[in-house]
């Protein structure tokens, strides 16, 4: 479970206060994937980053009684100069999980073949995207934290196998996403929010999420 009571963020961007959420009281249940539609630049990674403990509110409180994936693309916790194969080892020792495994998983899903062995910062945005999502499949969380506007990869067989194990996955996990795109939501959601001036409308279905969007961002 995650749940936001009164949770408050904003920045100052040199000229004015961007406010980000304005007390926002909301939950996320195991069981009950969800999807956040909000413009782009309104603070979809910020708030994905801050379910995921990676920044911390201004006011309020975020509770947090589950495994949590880090957001996906993250590179906070790969090491540039490590290859890919002492990243999954190291993070494998993180969270008490075997070396041997980790590396394998990863190994057979990148399909990076002699790159694997070559350290991450000289890989293509791609392939750097590709070691991230499968290193997070490779961790079993109970709640997996997606934004789109991550790194991709355009890798069809990547996209095929990683699809795959996403879909076994969400059999006992559940899935928060942001996206300023309806479509991405209805692959994983079976309710949503509207993320709009710092405020976060949540709603029992994705339909009347994408109502209130759409009225708000079209008119």
């Amino acid at each position: 479970m995650i749940e936001f009571r009164n949770v408050s963020k904003s920045f100052w961007t040199g000229t004015q206060r961007k406010v980000i959420l304005d007390r926002a009281s909301f939950r996320v249940e195991l069981g009950n994937s969800i999807g956040i539609l909000a413009p782009n630049g309104t603070g979809k990674t910020t708030l994905i980053n801050m379910m995921a403990g990676l920044e911390k509110p201004d006011e309020g409180e975020i509770l947090r009684t589950s495994r949590i994936s880090f957001p996906l693309g993250f590179m906070g916790g790969v090491v540039p100069k490590h290859t890919a194969m002492e990243n999954c080892r190291y993070i494998a020792r993180l969270y008490s999980l075997d070396p041997d495994y980790i590396e394998a998983f990863c190994r057979y899903l990148c399909d990076l073949e002699e790159y694997f062995d070559m350290p991450v910062g000289t890989y293509s945005q791609g392939m750097r995207a590709r070691f991230t999502f499968a290193l997070m499949l490779a961790l079993d969380f109970d709640i997996y934290l997606i934004d789109e506007g991550m790194p991709a990869t355009t890798d069809v067989e990547f996209n095929r196998k990683a699809g795959s194990i996403l879909k076994d996955r969400l059999q006992h996990a559940t899935i928060v996403v942001v996206s300023h795109q309806a479509d991405t939501l209805e692959k994983f959601c079976n309710s949503a929010g509207v993320l709009l001036n710092g405020q976060l409308h949540m709603f029992d279905t994705l339909e009347e999420a994408k109502t209130l969007y759409d009225y708000e961002t079209k008119s």
